[in-house]
């Protein structure tokens, strides 16, 4: 019996605990929907964003075409985007396309002979140390490894010639191989029976003037460059299309220096774009992206303007098109990704908040200011907190991180409701 009334017990303090339990998870409930119907919050966390749009770019420069002949195989000795002097030799023709085979094969053979006889050069040998090679490798395969990541090829080929170089010099130095007279030998042999095949170019192309070359043409040479910026219209850039011309007698044509100019038709009716900002461009055809200013405005109806960029980067993609799809991305303090603290636009509102100055006579006075910002919950209190906008998204901005206490901060609790929204 005595069990008996042990276990009675037991159970009614096991459903009284129950009880309160589920009184307690009721109440809590109940304070919680209250909360929530009286206002929703979102905590101020920090984002990054990109603001970027595509579009179609018109290429303009100043250029001039090189023509030829006509008659023969070009052979190129000059790539797309190098830079040429006066009187440099751009091209040569060939009366087939064998000369051209021959013309190449001695090119390889020769580039490898002289790596060769450098590696063999006394002088290399005699003043060369087994620890200062090694640390010249390790130096050559750390920057392999940069110019590769950074896209850099001309710099890259260098590099790698260098590094066979010290390589087949530490195997020497350290008697792993004997030498490479028996190689130099062979490569020389080969050029030579390359030599009594070879034929003169039945036409030269030289540079008339200090320029960069590339090799593609498309008709609008003449008309689209610098000097035509001002006749510029939205529909003559819609009317462009990308396309190489096929002409027999084309070699290709001279570039002025660097600067380029880039052509753009986007709606600028929210004035996202203003002459003198400065912005980053990535086509499709480059892994790079592209400093650039713009340069001109020009409104002609409410929802279609003629956007002119400039830029000075120039290299061998930039040459292959005239028009393409481009990133036009817009810099934020220099930056093209921006952060700061994420802000639902309907948190958004508008207050009167008072400010302290001091006025001419020393003496303190309050002005009023209409500000923009949100209301955050702080315990039981109701706070308007400023924001500075840096970023807007479609239904979200970015608000600068501030030291003042004004201002929202990290992990405030944003009012999404609860509060009336003031009229802008």
């Amino acid at each position: 019996m005595r069990f008996a009334r042990s276990e009675g017990s037991f159970m009614v303090k096991l459903l009284r605990n129950v009880v309160l339990v589920l009184l307690l998870i009721v109440f809590i409930s109940i304070v919680y929907n209250f909360r929530n119907r009286e206002s929703n919050t979102v905590s101020a966390l920090m984002a990054s964003s990109v603001s970027s749009k595509e579009y179609k770019g018109v290429f303009i420069r100043d250029e001039e075409m090189i023509l030829y002949s006509g008659n023969g195989v070009l052979s190129y000795n000059v790539a797309d985007g190098g830079k040429v002097g006066s009187d440099t030799v751009i091209a040569e023709a060939y009366p087939s396309d064998e000369q051209l085979s021959i013309k190449r094969q001695k090119s390889v053979l020769q580039k490898e002979l002289n790596i060769l006889e450098k590696i063999q050069n006394p002088g290399t040998l005699e003043s060369a140390q087994p620890a200062s090679i090694s640390e010249k490798i390790d130096e050559s395969y750390r920057s392999l490894i940069y110019f590769r990541d950074m896209g850099n090829y001309e710099e890259l080929k260098t590099v790698k010639d260098n590094l066979l170089v010290q390589l087949s010099t530490y195997q020497i130095m350290t008697d792993e191989v004997q030498g490479f007279d028996q190689k130099i030998s062979d490569i020389k042999s080969e050029i030579a029976k390359l030599d009594a095949k070879s034929l003169s170019p039945t036409e030269t192309v030289k540079a008339k003037r200090s320029a960069y070359f590339a090799s593609y043409i498309d008709g609008y040479e003449e008309e689209l460059s610098s000097k035509s910026l001002d006749k510029l219209t939205c529909d003559k850039i819609d009317e462009i299309t990308d396309k190489k011309s096929t002409a027999p007698n084309v070699v290709g044509k001279l570039i002025d220096g660097y600067g380029w100019y880039l052509a753009i038709v986007a709606d600028n009716s929210k004035k996202e774009y203003e002459i003198g900002n400065e912005v980053r461009l990535r086509f499709d055809s480059s892994a790079e992206s592209y400093p650039a200013v713009i340069y001109d405005i020009r409104d002609e109806k409410p929802d279609r303007s003629l956007i002119i960029i400039s830029c000075s980067k120039f290299n061998y993609e930039l040459v292959q098109h005239r028009a393409e799809i481009v990133e036009l991305i817009t810099l934020v303090n220099g930056m093209e990704k921006c952060e700061g603290l994420k802000v639902p636009r309907d948190a958004i509102r508008f207050a009167d908040v008072k400010e302290q100055y001091t006025d001419q006579n020393g003496m303190e006075q309050e002005k009023v200011k209409r500000e923009k910002g949100v209301y955050i919950r702080k315990g039981e209190q109701v706070l308007f907190k400023k924001i500075k906008v840096i970023f807007e998204g479609s239904n979200y901005v970015l608000s600068e991180v501030q030291d003042d206490p004004e201002y929202l901060a990290l992990y405030d609790d944003i009012m999404l409701e609860g509060v009336d929204k003031d009229d802008e």
